[in-house]
């Protein structure tokens, strides 16, 4: 895939994103539900969306990586992808204050979001930073934990996310990833389609090559933690069975 198309790729995801943050609207603006309910769907509980400022909750995502990811005081977690933060928010209060979580994204009007909450709230233990996953703007060995949710399939290049991800994980690290992946190939229509990658399908890539890019990228005891076929309204009807959400976790 060429420059050109990655480029195309990405603001098309920038743009769809923008408008979620700017309308408040969810990755299915005309399904007419509830993003709470939403939330709790793909895995978040009560408890938790009671916690959280409710800027945060937007109805995306595919799963509930800090659920799984085991944080502990006192822990360092980068966040790819962080939206308007609520696996951040999450994570900031498990690690606690003396635990510190970073959250990047490439849409500005959503660092933007992300940080009104911070400093309207008083979040000493939290920061948003503008960047592409494939160039973390990280240092090198200084993360103990990487979430993210269902944005690795956003990147044109995921072995280049992957590799960023390793970089800046501490040796013994662990990542928590929550992805949609597909049994099979796609459809060249919804692979060409940048409003299919947008809505995190087009990018998605089938679950043996996606297992086998993050090895590549250095990562060991690569496994999947969890998974379910993935149900979404107005979903394309040849789509139907063949997209998976997985919960993946990798050690460095």
């Amino acid at each position: 895939m060429g420059s050109d198309k990655h480029k195309k790729i990405k603001e098309a995801v920038k743009k769809r994103y923008s408008e979620f943050a700017e309308k408040g609207t969810s990755c299915c603006p005309t399904c007419n539900y509830d993003v709470t309910e939403q939330a709790k769907k793909i895995g978040y509980s009560e408890k938790e969306l009671e916690q959280l400022p409710k800027e945060a909750v937007m109805g995306l995502g595919c799963g509930n990586p800090t659920a799984l990811a085991e944080l502990r005081e006192g822990e360092t977690v980068l966040d790819l992808g962080a939206g308007a933060g609520i696996d951040v928010f999450l994570a900031a209060k498990r690690v606690g204050p003396k635990g510190y979580v970073i959250g990047v994204d490439m849409t500005e009007t959503m660092i933007e979001k992300a940080n009104k909450t911070v400093q309207r709230d008083g979040y000493k233990n939290v920061e948003f930073r503008l960047g592409e996953i494939e160039k973390l703007p990280v240092k090198d060995n200084s993360i103990d934990v990487i979430i993210s949710n269902c944005v690795i399939n956003l990147s044109p290049d995921k072995l280049r996310t992957y590799q960023e991800a390793y970089r800046v994980l501490k040796p013994g690290g662990r990542m928590l990833i929550s992805d949609l992946v597909t049994k099979g190939k796609l459809p060249d229509r919804i692979k060409k389609n940048f409003d299919a990658w947008a809505a995190c399908i087009g990018g998605a890539m089938e679950k043996n090559e996606y297992l086998r890019i993050i090895k590549k990228a250095g990562f060991t005891k690569v496994d999947i933690a969890a998974e379910h076929t993935y149900i979404e309204p107005g979903l394309d009807k040849a789509l139907a069975g063949k997209i998976m959400s997985v919960q993946i976790r990798a050690y460095k």
